[in-house]
């Protein structure tokens, strides 16, 4: 990789990471700033974007400081699917931003349940809360009318820049572009209500958008990527034919599916990888809402003091015990679309431990990514030879282990922890290097681990099958509603018992 150092900086939804990445040396950098997002009753998600863009800010300079060196170029990351209104004249925000998890947008799908199926063909995705373009319906129906309503990377950029802007990829988690022309879809928009916005325009992902000085020096922004694409970027820009899949506050997996749109039939989500040099490639995703989320419930709840105890405690039994978990605290996304259903444990008995819950606990989530995994495989029309791993429960030994022995395949665990930012780097050099190959701007991929199944392929079918039983009680319990039919989601239940 030639060429100088870059700015990385990866804006998540509880904290803002940045990176000083040199083509020779590697990461000579690191900056960190918390965010803060409220859960408040109902189900509702919301940060104040004035956190957004000063953790930004305090992540890129406190990198820029360690490296003690310049940089050439700024790449951002964004949550995808967070959204705000803002004034376009003085910049400011007009709304709290509403995070990707906030379900308080059930009421603006249900009304357009009847054109539900004419949107995902035309969009790649389904119509639910979690995406964009619900929410900035909401906005407008609900909180303001004024400024400008859209994903939270334009009012970064804007804040950054000057520029109004979007890159394609995080205009694919609106559920407003038309995935066939990577363009705003005057249809979608009618149908939420939008067709009277302004928009920010769709540049590719390497494209130089402006220059900021928020960082000190003047310095070009060159790279802009939604923050699970810049990660899949990452992991299989080396074989485009890996899945990857993150665990952080949830579980995102993807897989490329090439220049083509593939629209699909599992529940999965097809949408825009990246557009590099004008050039687009598509690709599957599926989603679990609650994952370290869920960790956090048990630690709330005294289980664990912490993700880090996950390991410890988990060993301390030999199995989960017959408990049950659906992690679903903020209901069930990919492949079941069902943000109606509540999260359960079942199977209690008198001589369940904490041991028992976080075995019971990463059975869930990896049964869950066996599922999308099970999906993309169906849609690709080929089985994953092997699943990337990357996120910040990637450390914990026992989820990896629960999820290669369910899913019946190897799960590499990547050696680079912070994908996204890693991704969104490479892009950012392409911008300021437009003719280096996609392959020397990505870092190699090396796994620092890889966990082989240690059980056979019937006892990884029992254990599902258990799981699978579990959810369709769950859906059957919820009364067959779609989404829509409650306000949002909220804490869910837990529900005891012998099994």
């Amino acid at each position: 990789m030639a060429g100088g150092a870059v700015l990385a900086v990866d804006q998540g939804t509880s904290g803002t990471k940045a990176l000083v990445l040199c083509p020779e040396r590697g990461v000579i950098g690191m900056g960190t700033a918390p965010v803060r997002p409220r859960h408040l009753p109902g189900g509702l998600v919301e940060v104040d974007p004035r956190e957004l863009y000063d953790s930004v800010v305090a992540a890129g300079r406190a990198a820029l400081a360690e490296a003690g060196a310049p940089v050439v170029a700024v790449g951002l990351a964004n949550q995808g699917e967070t959204v705000l209104a803002w004034d376009p004249v003085s910049g400011e925000p007009l709304t709290e931003a509403l995070v990707w998890q906030d379900r308080r947008a059930a009421s603006v799908c249900a009304g357009l349940e009847a054109r539900a199926e004419e949107l995902h063909r035309l969009t790649g995705l389904p119509v639910d809360p979690y995406f964009a373009a619900p929410k900035m319906a909401w906005i407008r129906r609900h909180a303001t009318g004024a400024g400008v309503v859209t994903t939270s990377d334009a009012w970064l950029v804007h804040r950054l820049t000057g520029a109004f802007v979007t890159d394609a990829a995080t205009a694919g988690r609106t559920g407003l572009l038309d995935l066939d022309a990577v363009a705003w879809s005057d249809t979608a928009l009618d149908l939420y209500g939008l067709g009277a916005e302004a928009l920010p325009r769709i540049v590719d992902c390497d494209a130089q958008v402006g220059t900021t000085t928020a960082f000190g020096p003047a310095l070009p922004l060159t790279g802009l990527l939604v923050d699970q694409q810049a990660a899949l970027l990452t992991q299989s820009a080396d074989d485009p034919a890996a899945a990857k899949c993150t665990y952080g506050t949830g579980a995102f997996l993807l897989a490329q599916t090439g220049p083509a749109p593939r629209r699909t039939a599992s529940g999965l989500v097809s949408c825009v990888a990246w557009q590099l040099g004008g050039h687009v490639t598509h690709c599957l995703d599926g989603q679990v809402y609650t994952v370290a989320s869920a960790v956090r419930w048990l630690t709330d709840l005294g289980v664990v003091t912490g993700a880090e105890e996950l390991d410890a405690v988990g060993h301390g039994v030999a199995d989960d015990g017959g408990v049950t978990f659906v992690p679903a605290f903020a209901g069930l996304a990919a492949p079941w679309w069902r943000g109606d259903v509540r999260a359960s444990v079942t199977g209690l008995g008198l001589d369940t431990g904490p041991g028992h819950l976080v075995r019971a606990l990463c059975e869930g989530i990896a049964a869950q990514v066996v599922e999308l995994a099970s999906a993309a495989a169906s849609d690709r029309g080929a089985p994953l030879t092997a699943l990337r791993a990357d996120g910040g429960l990637t450390r914990s030994a026992l989820l990896m282990q629960t999820q290669a022995d369910l899913l019946q395949r190897p799960v590499e665990v990547s050696s680079l922890p912070d994908a996204t930012a890693l991704g969104v780097g490479a892009v950012a050099r392409l911008g300021q290097q437009p003719g280096l190959a996609l392959r020397e701007a990505v870092p190699e991929w090396k796994p620092s681990a890889v966990y082989e199944p240690r059980i056979s392929g019937d006892e990884a079918e029992e254990r599902l099958a258990r799981f699978r039983a579990e959810v369709a009680a769950l859906v059957e319990r919820s009364g067959g509603g779609r989404e829509g039919a409650d306000p949002g989601g909220g804490a869910g239940t837990a529900t005891g018992g012998a099994a």
